[in-house]
């Protein structure tokens, strides 16, 4: 049977649960367990897709297709797994397959409540994501804080859900702020006694209470918090400040998390930490600096484009230096000061977006990086911003533009003709795709084979209507569906490092196995000289 972790938050969002849920994932991997791990969201969205990235952050894009919350690219980077769409619910998911059940009559007249209809549907998406993945352990964390009236269906299940698979099989952490005081001197235990009171109020009762501080809160703390929270001592674990995200996993077992969580759940593996070890110690022996600018529209929140930050890391480790991103907002490019936005860049990167605004500026600085001879990487929009700038300044199509942008122009990125007329929610090209690759090509190097797979997120493709013209300049279409007619991605053969890809590399990255394009790209770029 398996068994079933739940992660809490408390006294303020943002304290970083989804990394303890990731970090406690690979410290299990790492005793030899399957692990599968899942997100409740509390909002009433369907799912992240159509959210504002400025407001929510990256919407991470699982295998099978699914839009989720950008917290299951910390469990897939962490856990080395592949998640599903049973790995992320919303409260819009629940109450939307809730009513239309009603409406179909599946609940045969009674009368719909959140108890037991909400919640049961809740349940039932645990046991579908454990027995979809096999898992030996799932680890689910619960959106939101604690006290927030939207999470409370979720509490509930959960609660209901520990006492049907039983309290040997079931494991509650709760995470909390444990703020320190400058004034005097001192950290402050009574906001987490008060959140896991809170808590208490719903049934559930923490096994674990991870605090979140700085550094560490001491041992007289975390014994107050295990008298007044009834918890054991060695229950009470610090969760402080690391340096790099990937040393998480070594300071939470250190501080005896992993020890704890096996012993209430009677695991017996032992955990060999010497692969995780390795990676933290090629992190922090990276030498030098190589600067990238990240030119894009979402660029006050950082968290926008989290898993290319992530990426960039990845491949930075693999390469041996440090990455030093530069934010460009696009909007603030023109052709007169492009030169002067860009002059520090050993590598440019236009990543993803959705929209007309900014669009200028990335072109000027696909541009810039083109004629210049800059390691170029263009992702979803940027791979869309490369075609469009090849087709106004190489090819001579002047009014070049995207169906997205406007709909008069020469439309060489357009939207497919089966997608024409549809809502913008959930009909997007998402999920996994095969892509052939063309020999000789960059993308072939990078990858090192000619038949690859990779995640999408996008409605508007390449216009073959404009293939020959383009290819007839110069422009190489050097990956295509396996059946040559979606053209995936584009480069050129007079730059050294100049590619554009349809699809999003960023979602299969690894902090220990770098995706290919990423540690391409950082390599071409650690090699300019500014």
């Amino acid at each position: 049977m398996a068994k079933y972790i739940f992660v809490t938050g408390g006294v303020v969002s943002g304290l970083g649960k989804g990394i303890v849920a990731a970090s406690l994932g690979r410290l299990l991997k790492l005793r030899g367990y399957k692990i599968a791990a899942q997100k409740f969201d509390p909002y009433m969205n369907i799912d992240p897709g159509t959210m504002n990235p400025t407001q929510h952050g990256e919407v991470f894009v699982t295998h099978d297709g699914a839009e989720t919350d950008l917290d299951l690219g910390h469990y897939e980077r962490f856990i080395d797994e592949n998640l599903t769409k049973f790995s992320n619910l919303t409260s819009g998911k629940v109450f939307w397959t809730v009513l239309n059940k009603e409406r179909n009559g599946e609940y045969l007249g009674q009368t719909v409540q959140i108890i037991p209809h909400v919640t049961n549907e809740i349940k039932s998406f645990i046991r579908k994501n454990a027995e979809l993945t096999g898992a030996d352990v799932m680890i689910t964390e619960i959106g939101g804080t604690i006290g927030d009236i939207e999470s409370q269906p979720f509490l509930e299940a959960i609660r209901q859900f520990s006492t049907e698979v039983g309290r040997e099989n079931c494991l509650f952490i709760h995470v909390c702020l444990v703020p320190y005081i400058s004034g005097s001197d001192e950290y402050k235990s009574k906001p987490a006694q008060h959140s896991t009171k809170e808590l208490q109020a719903t049934g559930i009762s923490p096994d674990i209470i991870i605090t979140r501080s700085d550094e560490d809160c001491g041992d007289a703390i975390r014994k107050k918090i295990a008298l007044f929270c009834s918890v054991k001592e060695d229950c009470v674990i610090s969760n402080t400040t690391v340096g790099c995200l990937y040393e998480a996993p070594l300071m939470l077992h250190e501080n005896g998390l992993d020890k704890v969580v096996c012993r209430a759940l009677k695991l017996k593996n032992k955990c060999d930490l010497s692969s995780w070890k390795s990676l933290v110690r090629d992190i922090r022996t990276r030498k030098g600096k190589t600067k990238i600018a990240i030119v894009g529209k979402y660029v006050s929140l950082h968290d926008s484009y989290l898993s290319i930050i992530e990426s960039l890391n990845h491949a930075s480790y693999a390469c041996h230096t440090n990455v030093e991103i530069d934010w460009v907002d696009s909007e603030e490019i023109t052709s007169g000061n492009v030169a002067q936005k860009l002059k520090s860049a050993q590598g440019i990167l236009v990543p993803g977006g959705f929209g007309t605004r900014g669009t200028e500026g990335m072109i000027e600085a696909c541009r810039y990086a083109r004629e210049r001879d800059i390691p170029y990487f263009g992702i979803c929009l940027g791979m869309q911003i490369a075609v469009i700038e090849f087709a106004r300044n190489v090819a001579g199509i002047k009014n070049a533009t995207s169906g997205e942008f406007e709909k008069g122009g020469a439309r060489v990125i357009d939207l497919m003709p089966d997608q024409n007329g549809k809502r913008l929610g959930g009909t997007m090209r998402l999920g996994a795709y095969p892509c052939a690759i063309l020999a000789g090509t960059q993308m072939a190097d990078a990858y090192g084979k000619l038949q690859i797979e990779e995640r999408h997120r996008h409605r508007y493709e390449f216009n073959n209507d404009y293939r020959q013209r383009l290819t007839a300049a110069g422009l190489v279409i050097s990956g295509t569906s396996p059946d040559g007619n979606i053209v995936e991605t584009v480069e050129t053969d007079s730059n050294r490092f100049f590619v554009g890809v349809q699809f999003h590399p960023e979602f299969t990255s690894r902090p220990n196995c770098a995706n290919p394009l990423f540690k391409a790209f950082v390599s071409a770029a650690k090699e300019t000289l500014r």
